[in-house]
């Protein structure tokens, strides 16, 4: 599926975000920044896009990791997944963590992050005094085993 994402450049510095492949589900986010950024162990700064958007109303961004950040430098979301509502027009800025050891350095049009545009319910939420009964019943965590 194709959608069609309105973007306004907020610096004239900004990447448009791009698709590493043809059939990649993350579009690329890029830092748009005019110095360095380090990002110390233990750390989160707040990377700039210089975008905004205008993601079509049913469907969120996603904001996942990259995974070469991630895995080989450790790096990721802050909050793991960011959430882009169709209805927000700010600056895409994207909360980087340092999970490593060492301190990274971000640097202008580096990728940053990936985002994914899916569609999404709303609930209607209905109070009730009892709920239909299922195999599971009320087994949380691990309840349903480890192998």
């Amino acid at each position: 599926m194709e959608t069609t994402v309105k973007i306004k450049k907020l610096s004239p510095n900004a990447i448009i975000p791009s698709y590493g492949t043809e059939f990649a589900a993350g579009a690329d986010l890029y830092a748009c920044t005019d110095e360095s950024i380090t990002i110390n162990p233990g750390e989160t700064q707040f990377i700039h896009t210089g975008l905004a958007m205008e993601i079509p109303t049913g469907l969120v961004g996603l904001i996942y990791a990259r995974s070469g950040m991630a895995c080989k430098k450790g790096v990721a979301p802050a909050n793991k997944v960011g959430v882009i509502d169709s209805d927000y027009r700010g600056e895409i800025i994207v909360a980087l963590y340092n999970h490593a050891s060492e301190p990274l350095t971000i640097n202008h049009g580096e990728r940053i992050a990936q985002m994914v545009y899916a569609p999404y319910y709303t609930a209607t939420f209905v109070e009730a005094e009892e709920l239909e009964d299922s195999v599971r019943g009320e087994g949380g965590f691990g309840s349903t085993g480890t192998k």
